[in-house]
């Protein structure tokens, strides 16, 4: 048979009888013209599957964003070229001026001095790795994933974390800046690549090593070294290693000197550090476990700092950067010129009253006034501006500034704050009467303050163990009555109070400011500048608005934004003007009598802290709110110190030297301003005469309310489980002044208030679980418990001065 005639069949007999009108699914054909191939059309998809894109889709859309990647890379790469060093690699120094243009103080020169990197111990550059970038040697010169995980906490709100490596922070510290732009970034990003191409790792740590700044102006670890201990690199123990390089992390922060209160945080990340070590086997785990924290000595600032004017830069630095105004390392770089608020003859009047006040009465001769320190801060109250302030006797002498630090307690300067509470939330007392400055109250010594379930276990003792029985709040004010003030603070409520005192400025994360009763008496531990404030914010009839240090700022001719101030009410005006008023009679014939000499219209309260440790003076005119403490510290060991015997005195009190010192400094300061009355509204009623409770002898019906005789009712006994309190601190010799403050009153009642036969101290407050309270300080007793029932947890006693 020929091919020609040769026929096939279909490989499916049906297509060749289909017809084109067909239908497509059930034939499998698409009528296509015959000795054609078809071609089957895919389904169209349907349903949910509609909603995601299609694997082609996926898989071009990720080759795209890769060779925009890949493009970008390379475009960053040839764009950007390792610049020369940037200012900021030789900081320049910042000026400060006071209010009128006068130059206050230059900070000085950059403290720098370059090392070799074969200077520096091994122990050293391992504490650094530790703390900064465990991997340096052995990952690229950027932690791709670092960035990414540091970028998602700050979105998440985790807070703002670093990613770079140790390559990326030397590039920003030498060659870049400190701002936080993308730009910078993406600069920094390729800089380090190219940088880590032309420099060995060693070179680049070198680098990192002498630039990286340390705090205390100083920039490079042999700067450092000198800075905290004293000592060259090559000297460095392994344990100061570790703290140096905790400080990379918050510089001035963790200054455990300069900043008492942020040890805990300095201390748990040095022990970063040193855990650190262990884990990469740097360390042996037995030398770490007999490692002790090595405190760093005091700072030796350049003698341009010294007198007062070291306090006020570091006060202005502070503020700067604790307002987000200008970062820390920023502000190191230098070349800001910075007004301050600060009136250079209040500044002049305010030293020269600490020293005609205070020092001139040191003697040589006796051992307790090498411990006298001083701490004063002024504000107007219209504006919120610091116009003075008294950081110690010489910042080139005492590094710490007493106007800043908070780790004194404030005694009874607080008690104005519990009866601006009562009046601003319309308190009364146990048995419903409104709570005026005449209301009467009862002042038994060591009377039990009652709650609304009866007794509270808690029975601070008055000034002396003096029964005042029934007086008015404000004859409680003028003689600091602790029985009358730790009731009142139940009656208002403790949270109230403590808000209250927020919101007049006392910081709410102050230490010792806990909602309990004895939160009247001062435990808590607010600085002189926090104080002021807080009254500044009374004198401006409760209108608050945070202090300011800093009135101008510019660098390079470019001004810098400040913050907006804003005022608000912080409490009625009502309520602050009935505490002024109530405020006048302790000037006018109570405990701060001594402030009559500043010869204008003034008010005040008297306090002191915890053992005598301090004696303070707050107070205000119309237009001048002024705290005065002044405080004991042992200059070689830091501790706190009683003032007994100082000055000359068998006890400092604040209606003594703070009192006198305020007067001097007032009267100098407004000697030029006409006097200004005060201008109140008090609350209405709050001068109408009041009668004492229904039995005439005790406001308060409830169990183990003291009898009519005024014996002091007995405190519930501790639970089995508790610890006992610590023994009877040192008492004070016989005198008269204020009180002390006990010391802490954890489970079964606290340890002594301090206070000796004679003393006019109040009693004692404090906080424990379920124990009893004493409070006796006329006989050194002055055992501090707790709120029975545990309604006060155990922190810290006080038996509070009655001035």
């Amino acid at each position: 048979m020929s091919d020609e005639h040769q026929t096939w069949a279909p490989r499916d007999p049906s297509a060749a009888s289909a017809s084109p009108g067909d239908d497509e699914g059930a034939q499998g054909a698409q009528g296509k013209a015959p000795g054609k191939k078809g071609r089957t059309k895919r389904p169209k998809r349907t349903g949910w599957r509609r909603l995601f894109p299609t694997w082609r889709m996926v898989l071009g859309s990720v080759l795209v964003a890769g060779l925009l990647l890949v493009g970008g890379f390379f475009a960053g790469y040839q764009l950007v070229d390792i610049p020369a060093a940037n200012a900021g690699a030789d900081a320049q120094s910042n000026v400060y001026f006071y209010k009128d243009g006068t130059v206050l103080a230059r900070d000085g020169e950059v403290n720098r001095e370059k090392v070799k990197l074969s200077q520096v111990p091994s122990n050293v550059q391992r504490a650094v790795l530790a703390a900064e970038d465990r991997d340096f040697y052995n990952q690229p010169a950027v932690d791709v994933r670092a960035m990414f995980r540091a970028g998602w906490n700050t979105v998440t709100g985790k807070g703002k974390q670093g990613g770079s490596t140790i390559t990326q922070q030397y590039v920003k510290n030498y060659y870049l800046g400190q701002e936080r732009t993308v730009v910078r970034k993406a600069k920094e990003f390729f800089i380090a690549i190219k940088l880590n191409r032309e420099q060995s790792k060693d070179q680049i740590f070198e680098g990192y090593l002498n630039t990286s700044y340390f705090g205390r102006n100083a920039y490079g670890i042999q700067a450092a070294a000198q800075a905290y201990y004293g000592k060259n690199v090559e000297d460095l123990t392994t344990a100061e290693a570790a703290y140096l390089a905790s400080l990379l992390n918050a510089p001035s922060a963790y200054d455990v000197v300069a900043h008492p209160d942020s040890k805990p945080a300095a201390l748990s990340r040095w022990k970063y550090v040193l855990d650190g070590m262990v884990k990469e086997g740097w360390l042996d785990s037995g030398e770490r476990s007999t490692t002790e924290f090595p405190v760093p000595g005091e700072a030796k600032p350049s003698t341009g700092l010294s007198g007062q004017r070291g306090y006020l830069v570091q006060a202005v630095e502070q503020y700067l950067t604790g307002n987000g105004i200008i970062d820390e390392k920023t502000l190191a770089t230098g070349g800001h010129r910075i007004t301050t608020t600060l009136d250079k003859k209040k500044q002049d009047a305010f030293v020269a009253a600490v020293r005609n006040n205070v020092m001139k009465k040191r003697s040589a001769d006796r051992e307790p006034d090498k411990n006298v320190r001083v701490g004063g801060a002024s504000i107007v109250p219209e504006t919120g501006e610091v116009v003075a302030m008294y950081g110690g006797i010489d910042y080139t002498q005492q590094y710490v500034n007493n106007a800043t630090r908070r780790d004194y307690q404030v005694g009874s300067t607080f008690k104005p704050f519990v009866f601006t509470a009562a009046i601003a939330g319309g308190s009364t007392t146990q048995d419903g009467r409104r709570i005026t400055p005449e209301t009467y109250y009862d002042g038994t010594n060591k009377r039990t303050v009652q709650g609304p379930q009866g007794s509270t276990g808690y029975d601070p003792a008055n000034e002396d163990d003096v029964d005042y029985g029934q007086i008015t709040v404000r004859t409680a004010t003028d003689k600091s009555v602790n029985a009358v003030y730790a009731q009142m603070a139940q009656d208002v409520g403790p949270e109230k109070v403590r808000d209250t005192a927020v919101a007049l400025g006392i910081p709410k994360n102050t230490p010792d400011l806990t909602a309990s009763p004895s939160i009247a008496l001062g435990p808590a531990t607010a600085s002189v500048l926090d104080l002021t404030e807080a009254y500044a914010t009374l004198a401006n009839h409760g209108r608050h608005g945070p202090y300011t240090l800093v009135d101008k700022v510019t660098k390079d001719g470019t001004e810098i934004e400040l913050p907006d101030r804003k005022t608000e009410q912080a409490v009625t005006r009502e309520a602050a003007d009935t505490t002024t008023a109530l405020l006048r009679s302790v000037v006018e014939g109570g405990t701060g009598s001594a402030a009559q000499a500043a010869g204008r219209p003034a008010v005040g309260k008297t306090g002191t802290a915890e053992e005598d440790k301090a004696a303070w003076f707050a107070g205000y005119t119309p237009d001048l709110a002024t705290v005065v403490a002044v405080m004991g510290q042992d200059p070689d060991s830091g501790t706190q110190t009683p003032l007994y015997g100082a000055l000359g005195l068998d006890r400092v009190n604040g209606g003594g030297a703070p009192a006198e010192t305020w007067a001097a400094y007032t009267e100098a300061a407004l000697r030029s301003s006409p006097a200004q009355e005060f201008d109140l509204r008090t609350a209405p009623g709050s001068d109408e005469p009041q009668e004492p409770g229904e039995d005439g002898t005790d406001t308060i019906d409830g169990p183990d309310t003291p009898d009519d005789t005024g014996s002091s009712s007995t405190s519930p006994s501790a639970p089995a489980d508790t610890t006992t309190p610590s023994a009877p601190t040192t008492p004070a010799p016989p005198g008269n002044g204020d009180g002390g403050t006990g010391t802490t009153g954890d489970a079964t009642g606290g340890t002594d208030g301090g206070g000796a036969t004679g003393e006019t101290g109040d009693g004692g407050t404090g906080t424990g679980t379920e124990g009893g309270t004493d409070g006796d300080n006329g006989d050194s007793d002055g055992d501090t418990g707790a709120l029975g029932g545990g309604l006060i947890e155990g922190v810290r006693g006080a038996r509070e001065q009655g001035e």
